[in-house]
């Protein structure tokens, strides 16, 4: 009786089949019959912990060739228990026994010492943890003896001490900076009006000197200069003053804008909730750009009502005024990308700043602080506005002429220099170092002198 290809494969497949199902069903008994041993209450507690069960497959491979001896799963004998447990015959359990890899128990060694950990050096929990139990910025690299890590440690004890929020911490500390420079905004206000009610002797005076200036008369240019100098002396008034809250705002809105946008790429974790409304993430810019918008239209109105430290009016600071006009456009696309956290700062600041203008227009207010009223004066006392168009070609103009006067002082200079240094350049006729000898006769030349008569 033949066998035919197909019943071949067909019992190659059972036997395979029957091969993979002993297979698990061997390791499904010998893990059960490992945790019944490792789990019985009758076994000792210490011997159970100083021994191990490795398995090593000895022996032969199971007789797969005759699968239907081991149909019953009843018939397995777990390793750890006899021939009777697993309920099948001596003989059987023997022959399985072959089949089936075995164990042994090893000992291990005793179970190592717990690690010592590490020497901090000195490091005390507060180094690295703060009062609010979050990380300090010590421990991820903020703060500092620096402009800017002072105002990181400024804004970690507000946090922390206080348990406000970040968006309040920045508000406070904004309002607690603009507190402190708050008298040289008086300073200023008190130089921009004394400016403002001297302005018509001011603008005459400034502008002879421009038309001295045009003319190429240095002399009375200077002379004008002077007078102008004296009048301002005499006044009390110093365009110098009004560059006083500028220049102290600068270091500190740069150590600001530094210190946050530090707090903001760390990132401090608390600052991810640490905001207001729809802005609540300090640490990414708005996604609305509500803030950019906020920030750029209080500058505008800053701007136009009035700066801390002068009153920008179309009489002395048109052209300036035109150009500050342009800055919260210009600004606008730069400040899209900023962190919240900066666009609050600069946010308050800007509304810091409308408040303090508002408070110094009330009269009584200006009166305590000793800032004179501001007088209106008639168009008639004013030189005529030249708009903005007339002020640059006028400011050129004035460029050019200041030009060509140093280049003209410059010319004179080598001229000067030249005629000192070089030969004398002879511009009359007679010349008193080439001084010409009398000439003198031979004795032999000389007249004899007829003798004298005697009567």
């Amino acid at each position: 009786m033949k066998i035919t290809s197909k019943e071949k494969s067909k019992v190659s497949g059972m036997i395979n089949k029957y091969k993979m199902q002993l297979w698990r069903t061997t390791n499904e008994a010998m893990a059960l019959s490992s945790a019944a041993g490792r789990f019985n209450p009758q076994a000792s507690a210490g011997g159970r912990r100083d021994l191990h069960l490795q398995r090593i497959t000895r022996g032969s491979s199971l007789p797969l060739s005759t699968p239907e001896k081991w149909s019953n799963l009843g018939q397995l004998r777990f390793a750890s228990g006899g021939a009777a447990a697993a309920g099948v015959s001596a003989s059987k359990g023997e022959e399985f026994m072959q089949a089936v890899p075995k164990t042994e128990l090893v000992d291990l060694p005793d179970i190592p010492a717990a690690p010592v950990p590490p020497p901090t050096d000195g490091l005390n929990v507060l180094d690295v943890v703060n009062a609010a139990g979050e990380p300090s910025f010590a421990s991820i690299g903020l703060g500092g003896w620096s402009p800017v890590g002072m105002v990181q440690n400024c804004m970690e004890f507000l946090h922390c001490t206080w348990d406000i929020p970040w968006w309040g911490t920045i508000a406070i500390g904004t309002l607690a900076v603009r507190t402190i420079i708050f008298p040289l905004v008086i300073l200023a206000q008190r130089n921009s009006a004394k400016m403002n009610n001297n302005m018509p002797q001011m603008q005459m005076l400034q502008l002879k000197m421009t038309e001295a200036r045009q003319s190429g008369n240095a002399i009375e240019s200077a002379r004008y200069a002077q007078e102008m100098m004296l009048f301002m002396r005499e006044k009390g008034v110093n365009p110098l003053k009004n560059m006083v809250v500028p220049l102290a705002q600068a270091p500190l809105f740069i150590s600001f804008f530094m210190g946050l946008r530090q707090m903001a790429n760390a990132p401090v974790e608390s600052m991810r909730d640490g905001g207001l409304f729809w802005f609540t993430d300090l640490t990414l810019a708005d996604p609305f750009y509500l803030l950019p918008m906020i920030t750029s239209a209080t500058l505008y109105l800053t701007i136009e009502i009035g700066t801390d430290s002068a009153r920008l009016s179309a009489a002395n600071m048109n052209t300036m005024k035109y150009v500050l006009r342009a800055l919260p456009i210009v600004i606008f696309p730069f400040t899209m990308n900023f962190p919240a956290a900066i666009l609050t700062y600069w946010a308050c600041s800007n509304f810091i700043s409308l408040g303090q203008v508002a408070v110094l227009r009330i009269p009584s207010v200006r009166e305590y602080f000793k800032i004179e009223k501001m007088l209106t004066h008639a168009p008639s006392a004013l030189p005529p506005k030249k708009g903005f168009v007339g002020g640059m070609k006028e400011s050129w103009d004035n460029m050019k002429i200041s030009k060509e006067i140093e280049e003209r002082q410059r010319l004179d200079e080598i001229r000067f220099a030249k005629a000192g240094k070089g030969p004398l350049v002879k511009t009359y006729k007679y010349d008193p170092t080439n001084v010409a000898k009398p000439i003198s006769a031979e004795p032999h030349m000389r007249l004899k002198e007829p003798p004298n008569k005697q009567g």
